[in-house]
């Protein structure tokens, strides 16, 4: 259970944050680390779910699952960093995916998390998230 919530975040509202991928037992999980971080969580199944979610939508963050059907992740990350590329993106990936991880870092990704999952390393990625998302609104201010 992690006990840390992210800090300053209320201030400026919650973060929302879109999760992606295709195990619905991995969403529930990544769910309730960030509801339990304070995170408000909208879900996506794949990566054309998520593009279209990511393009109509406003988030502060998303995390994206490398393998998916439909529309993948690398295509899915490229969508999203041409359209928004100011909005930082965590890559899912799991211990089969190392050459694809090295990719998604160069387009842009800001980090990854390994599958599976650890509520730590979670804290640390939305951590990541909001240091960036507070840079980008002091500079637009």
């Amino acid at each position: 259970m992690m006990e840390t919530k992210v800090e300053e975040q209320s201030a400026e509202g919650k973060l929302r944050i879109l999760i992606t991928d295709d195990s619905k037992m991995l969403r529930r999980k990544l769910r309730a680390d960030l509801e339990e971080l304070g995170c408000e969580v909208i879900e996506s199944t794949n990566g054309k779910d998520a593009v279209m979610l990511f393009l109509k939508d406003e988030f502060d963050g998303v995390i994206l699952d490398i393998v998916m059907p439909e529309v993948g992740g690398i295509e899915a990350l490229q969508l999203m960093k041409e359209a928004k590329p100011e909005i930082p993106i965590v890559m899912l990936s799991s211990s089969g995916t190392p050459q694809k991880l090295m990719q998604t870092l160069k387009m842009g990704a800001i980090d990854f998390i390994r599958k599976p999952i650890v509520p730590e390393i979670t804290l640390l990625r939305v951590n990541h998230i909001l240091v960036l998302v507070a840079l980008r609104k002091r500079v637009h201010k």
